[in-house]
């Protein structure tokens, strides 16, 4: 099942606060950036973050894993504090942290 648009646009709106945050549809789902840097995918209409030691010290006991589509390694699954804004920018923030810069892109020929 395919993300909608109003959902995507709802999770980038609560995380607004985290920098510059874009999604990008990829594959009838979506893929969410914060400052050009890839940290999270919507797929099925629920929101998976990239996993980091700092994130999980964040969420604590209310963590939960899961893949988001079948064959992907694990990300946090983000369900009940999605509506907290502040607690979801500052997750995305430290996750961001973590993660590695993107590589440049290579020229075409």
């Amino acid at each position: 099942m395919a993300s909608d648009q109003s959902f995507a646009d709802f999770v980038v709106y609560q995380i607004e606060k985290a920098g510059e945050i874009t999604a990008k549809k990829m594959f009838g789902e979506y893929g969410i950036y914060a400052d050009g840097k890839l940290f999270g995918l919507i797929c099925d209409n629920k929101l998976f973050i990239k996993p980091t030691e700092a994130g999980r010290k964040y969420i604590g006991e209310a963590l939960v894993e899961a893949p988001p589509y079948s064959g992907a390694k694990p990300s946090f699954l983000i369900e009940d504090k999605i509506e907290d804004r502040d607690w979801l920018s500052e997750l995305v923030r430290i996750s961001v942290k973590e993660l590695p810069e993107p590589k440049p892109k290579k020229r075409k020929k």
